[in-house]
């Protein structure tokens, strides 16, 4: 029996690169060495770093003026190391704008005000999260020194369907993203944003590794108080070597890449993510035996969050579920029902073993 693992993070990975992982655990190319037991200045890792480097760059279509970090923390980390890097772009006390679409979004502002004034531009809190606050809505800022988004709430289940442009009424603020749990699911302007991060656990690799992309034109504006091995320039003069990176993360996500190279790329993998969430969401729009709260504008191709009419039925959905071999469906306890996350690596296979199952229990227990 095939088993399909909808885990929000840390998520499922193509099997092709769990198994090419396995076979060079021991020895990686002839080298005698695991990747995990190299100098991250050797010359083995520093062409695993470049090919990743390089990949990235390609599937996102990364324009020359940005510099790609790889980092440490996850998005949580850079919560605090956004705004001590962009904070100092204005006098003190700076101020940053904030669109409040969910948990990430409430977390990441809260985090904010640790280091200057955070005005909460719009927020969809009063509806429960449940859409992206209309845009003719954002109260922005005249002169913030950014204005930041999570264009993808993990929890929640949102996702911007469009980038915002803020340009003419911030008087050309940088728009900051957290996109941990869509990066390279979907084609991205990056040009439209100052910078975009996320942890790898989601969508490209195991917990450990951060990504972020900055335009070069927002480095050495630290704080004084950003320690030095979150400070964007530092890190970036130092080609993400300043300090020991997280080695083996880097090369898996080097083998995902590679393998997302072989899928066709960002636009062919989003054509397939878009098959796979109508699949999901058009059974589940069918019935009233399941529901969804997202408002159909912004619902996220990532993270179905999903309840049953009949919340009692919940342990024993589950039970069944695990049975059949789909593992990791029960939502986040901050919003309780279920949640199937079909990253890229969750196979359009999972997603109609899932469709089946939920017909099956509406079947046998509706």
């Amino acid at each position: 029996m095939p088993i399909y693992n909808f885990s929000a993070g840390p998520a499922v990975l193509p099997k092709e690169v769990l198994q090419q992982a396995a076979a060079e655990m021991l020895d990686w190319q002839g080298s005698g060495m695991s990747v995990m037991e190299m100098s991250h200045r050797g010359k083995e890792f520093m062409s695993i770093l470049a090919a990743a480097q390089h990949d990235f760059r390609e599937l996102f279509a990364v324009p020359d003026n940005y510099k790609l970090l790889f980092m440490q923390g996850g998005a949580i980390a850079e919560n605090a190391i956004v705004p001590l890097n962009l904070l100092g772009r204005k006098g003190q006390p700076a101020t940053s704008d904030y669109i409040n679409t969910g948990s990430w979004s409430t977390k990441s502002l809260k985090e904010a005000r640790r280091y200057g004034n955070v005005n909460v531009a719009a927020s969809s809190e009063d509806r429960h999260f449940a859409q992206i606050p209309e845009r003719d809505s954002w109260q922005l800022s005249k002169d913030p020194a950014y204005v930041h988004i999570c264009t993808n709430e993990t929890i929640d289940g949102v996702e911007y369907q469009f980038t915002p442009d803020i340009a003419t009424e911030t008087n050309n603020a940088p728009l900051v993203a957290d996109m941990s749990s869509h990066i390279l699911s979907r084609v991205v302007d990056v040009s439209k944003y100052g910078a975009i991060y996320g942890g790898a656990q989601k969508n490209i690799g195991p917990a450990g590794l951060t990504l972020v992309l900055v335009r070069e034109d927002l480095l050495g504006h630290a704080l004084p108080a950003c320690p030095s091995a979150f400070n964007w320039k530092i890190v970036a003069d130092n080609d993400s070597m300043y300090n020991t990176p997280p080695t083996y993360a880097i090369y898996i996500a080097g083998l995902v890449f590679q393998w997302l190279k072989r899928q066709g790329g960002v636009a062919a993998m989003e054509q397939r993510n878009i098959a796979k969430a109508a699949l999901l969401y058009d059974y589940l729009d069918s019935t009233d035996f399941y529901r969804t709260k997202i408002a159909s504008s912004c619902r996220s191709r990532m993270n179905v969050p999903f309840f049953l009419a009949d919340e009692t039925l919940n342990e024993s959905f589950l039970g069944g579920a695990k049975e059949q071999g789909l593992l990791q469906l029960k939502g986040h306890k901050s919003v309780g029902g279920m949640r199937a996350s079909i990253y890229n690596a969750m196979p359009l296979e999972g997603v109609q073993a899932l469709v089946a199952y939920l017909k099956e229990f509406e079947k046998r227990r509706g």
